[in-house]
């Protein structure tokens, strides 16, 4: 016959409770650029037609003074 105790057995400890979800990152620079762009959008075509319209003409005026 095998010796028992009448000691409680000790409780296997209890498994890690699991971890909270990681804070959310925050939103990249492209995404935030992009929204700004959507909420004000005729200022932002307006801008970025200028900034094209400047940028063909330096383009235009380098190629007419180094032909």
């Amino acid at each position: 016959m095998t010796p028992t105790s009448d000691a409680p057995t000790p409780n296997p400890p209890a498994p890690n409770p699991p971890a909270p979800n990681p804070p959310a990152p925050d939103d990249s620079y492209v995404k935030l650029a992009m929204r700004n762009m959507v909420s004000k959008g005729a200022k932002s075509l307006k801008h970025f037609g200028l900034t094209l319209m400047g940028l063909l003409g330096v383009l235009v005026g380098l190629a007419y003074l180094t032909r």
